[in-house]
C-alpha cells in the first residue's frame, strides 16, 4: 500500500509531466495578484504611452510563443487587460518599424531585433 507521501509525489510528477503543475502555479499567482489589487481599493495609475507600448510588445511576444502561464500573471499584474489600447499599426507607426508580409506574421519584437542587428553590422 502506497503512503500518503508517495501518492502526493506521484500526483505531483504526473501533473508536472503534463505541464499542468506550472499552469496551476501560474493561475494561483494570477489570482493572488488580482486579489491584492482588488483589496487595495486604489485605482491603478494610467500607464505612460511608453509603458503601454512595451507591455503590448511583451504581450504579443508571450502570446506568439504560447507562454500562457507568464501571460496569465502579466495581464492582471500590469492591468493591461485582454483588450489592447494600442493596436499593432499604432506601435509600428510610433516606432517607425518597416514591416514586410513575412514580418507581419511575427511579434514586433522580432522586427525590432532584426533592425537592431542590421544596424550594428
Amino acid at each position: 500500500m502506497a503512503t500518503l507521501n508517495e501518492l502526493k509525489d506521484a500526483l505531483k510528477d504526473a501533473l508536472d509531466k503534463r505541464g499542468t503543475l506550472n499552469e496551476l502555479k501560474a493561475k494561483v499567482r494570477s489570482e493572488v495578484f488580482s486579489a491584492i489589487d482588488d483589496t487595495k481599493g486604489v485605482p491603478r495609475p494610467e500607464p505612460s504611452e511608453e509603458n503601454e507600448i512595451i507591455n503590448e510588445l511583451i504581450r504579443e511576444y508571450l502570446k506568439y510563443n504560447n507562454y500562457r502561464n507568464t501571460l496569465s500573471v502579466m495581464i492582471p499584474e500590469t492591468g493591461i487587460g485582454e483588450v489592447t489600447k494600442k493596436t499593432r499599426s499604432d506601435i509600428v507607426e510610433k516606432l517607425s518599424v518597416k514591416e514586410t508580409q513575412e514580418s507581419r506574421e511575427l511579434p514586433l519584437l522580432y522586427s525590432i531585433f532584426a533592425l537592431r542587428s542590421k544596424s550594428s553590422t
